[in-house]
């Protein structure tokens, strides 16, 4: 993986911050492939970039509105064929739960997109591993 490709796998969760940050589903949801399956925190699985946009939209219109999404990437390692593998934490500011992704991030022709996202609520005290 280039440095370059790096940067762009980390340019994807900015976007994402700042879609969340401005309550704008279609930039959140512009990080994502057309045909992404994405897992909520809830267990849902949305299928496409569509659904990703419709239920973001619906939640910064309600629960999430004027919050802000602080990721930070743990780990970033390439896995073959174009893929990268990405786990990231994210915390919800304010007074919103604190998140653990992981991601499969696509190269395409038209740049680096989220093939697959699973999310999940952080349980476990912070800095304890289980």
């Amino acid at each position: 993986m280039t440095d370059d490709d790096a940067d762009a796998v980390r340019a994807l969760w900015r976007l994402m911050a700042d879609g969340w940050r401005h309550g704008d589903a279609e930039a959140f949801g512009s990080v994502f492939t057309e045909d992404v399956a994405f897992v909520s925190v809830r267990g849902e699985e949305l299928r496409g970039r569509a659904a990703v946009v419709a239920r973001h939209a619906w939640l910064f219109a309600g629960a999430f509105r004027s919050t802000r999404l602080i990721p930070d990437i743990r780990l970033v390692r390439p896995v073959g064929g174009g893929l990268t593998l990405v786990h990231v934490v994210t915390a919800i500011e304010p007074d919103g739960p604190s998140t653990h992704a992981q991601a499969l991030v696509a190269a395409e022709e038209s740049g680096h997109r989220i093939a697959a996202f699973h999310n999940m609520t952080v349980t476990a005290p912070q800095g304890e591993q289980t």
